[in-house]
C-alpha cells in the first residue's frame, strides 16, 4: 500500500463523511490500478454526495474504460444536471463534451 493511500485512509477515518477524501481515495486507487476499489469509492460518492460534481466525469470515464457505455452515458447526464443546478459552468462544459463523445453527438446536436 502506498504511503499516500495510507495517509488518505487515515484522514477518512478522522472525517468519514468528507467527499473530497473519498474522491481522493478513488483517484489514488485508480492510479494504483485497483479499479474495483476506485469504482466503489466513486459510486459511494454519487450515492452519498450527489452534489459533488467532480465525481461524475471521472466515474463515467471509468465506466467507459470498463466498456459500460450505457452506465457512462447515464452518469454524464446526471452530472450535467448536477453541474447545472450548482451553476458550475466549467464542469458542465466538460461533462457535455464527454457526453457528446460517448454518444457520438457533435456540439451542434445539443438539445
Amino acid at each position: 500500500m502506498s504511503e499516500r493511500l495510507q495517509q488518505l485512509i487515515g484522514f477518512l477515518v478522522e472525517s468519514p463523511s468528507d467527499p473530497f477524501l473519498k474522491y481522493a481515495l478513488a483517484t489514488e486507487y485508480l492510479k494504483l490500478g485497483q479499479v474495483d476499489n476506485a469504482l466503489w469509492y466513486y459510486e459511494e460518492l454519487l450515492d452519498k454526495h450527489p452534489d459533488y460534481v467532480g465525481t461524475y466525469y471521472h466515474l463515467a470515464k471509468l465506466y467507459e474504460a470498463l466498456e459500460r457505455k450505457a452506465d457512462a452515458i447515464a452518469v454524464y447526464e446526471k452530472g450535467m444536471q448536477a453541474a447545472e443546478s450548482k451553476r458550475d459552468l466549467h464542469a458542465l462544459s466538460e461533462l457535455r463534451a464527454a457526453f457528446h463523445a460517448a454518444t457520438g453527438m457533435d456540439d451542434g446536436d445539443d438539445e
